[in-house]
């Protein structure tokens, strides 16, 4: 399969931070719009963006906590949004679409990660659900603002995509249900929507990216015990890193997602997997967790994917 994922010697790289990758780059009269933007890298994402002069758009689940977070914030609003209810997506829409703005960026970064078994809406997975069907409803919704604007819709996705395919006999695990296969089969659900995205809004100006931000501890890790975690090698008994040089920080973490709603470097790409700041190359035949794998950029399965998910949530922004 011939691909766009090699890398274009951005200049930055796994240390790189957001406010580097925006050195230079004045968003003033720019919208985005960062679901979860109140917390982890989302909220290093909406400082950044906001530093720069962009107003911020901030849709929560915990409308409350988000705006204490974000207070003080200049050109930073708050509006509440749950992703798993795909009720909640449409009213949001709704609001945004009645104050007649355009989009510019569209930062999907809300996400759940390796949760107990869980059932949201109709009795769908909820980590598919809400990690992927909730930002494709969001964005077909909002896409009456997003095309007048030429917007950028960056997904965030995960290496942990490495971890499985679609499932299509079973996208909702009714059998054998295993969090980690399910984060990434969200993962894997992310990259694809940004591939058939691209595919479909490229003529209209509007350009998708998926991305992996890098490993960083932030409260998305909040479903995983201790236990496990100090398994894994990640902390020590007492909660500290055992390697800090492993993981990113937060303003690291979110260096990567900023670059892809700003850079004039991606100007004229898209449907393209990212990381640290760059665009990943093809994940190595011998299994290293690196890259991207084929069945997350597959023209085919994102097409597959894009017809089942209009399916579901009963939402497509490119019907006839």
């Amino acid at each position: 399969m011939s691909t766009a994922q090699h890398k274009i010697g951005s200049g930055f790289g796994a240390r790189s931070t957001a406010a580097d990758v925006l050195d230079g780059i004045d968003l003033t009269g720019r919208l985005a719009i960062v679901t979860g933007g109140y917390s982890g890298l989302g909220l290093e994402t909406t400082r950044a963006l906001a530093k720069a002069g962009a107003r911020v758009v901030v849709p929560a689940r915990r409308p409350a906590v988000a705006r204490e977070a974000v207070g003080g914030l200049a050109g930073v609003e708050v509006d509440e949004l749950d992703l798993g209810d795909l009720g909640s997506v449409r009213a949001f829409a709704e609001r945004f679409l009645a104050t007649g703005r355009t989009v510019d960026m569209v930062i999907n970064n809300a996400g759940i990660m390796a949760c107990p078994e869980t059932r949201v809406g109709p009795g769908w997975e909820a980590q598919f659900a809400t990690n992927h069907l909730g930002h494709f409803a969001l964005v077909c919704r909002l896409w009456p603002a997003i095309e007048p604007g030429g917007a950028r819709v960056v997904s965030v996705s995960s290496r942990g995509h490495h971890f499985s395919g679609i499932r299509w006999d079973d996208v909702h695990w009714r059998s054998g249900y295993d969090k980690w296969a399910a984060y990434g089969q969200a993962k894997t659900a992310n990259v694809l929507f940004a591939v058939h995205l691209d595919r479909l809004a490229r003529d209209r100006g509007v350009r998708a990216f998926s991305l992996h931000p890098g490993g960083i501890l932030t409260p998305l890790q909040r479903h995983l015990p201790k236990e496990e975690m100090v398994a894994n090698g990640w902390i020590d008994e007492h909660g500290n890193l055992v390697d800090p040089d492993a993981f990113k920080t937060p303003q690291q973490g979110a260096a990567t997602q900023v670059w892809a709603a700003t850079s004039p470097q991606l100007d004229g790409l898209g449907g393209v997997y990212l990381e640290d700041c760059d665009i990943a190359e093809p994940a190595p035949a011998d299994g290293e967790r690196t890259g991207v794998k084929d069945w997350a950029v597959d023209p085919e399965q994102a097409a597959r994917l894009w017809e089942l998910s209009a399916e579901l949530t009963g939402v497509d922004a490119f019907a006839a």
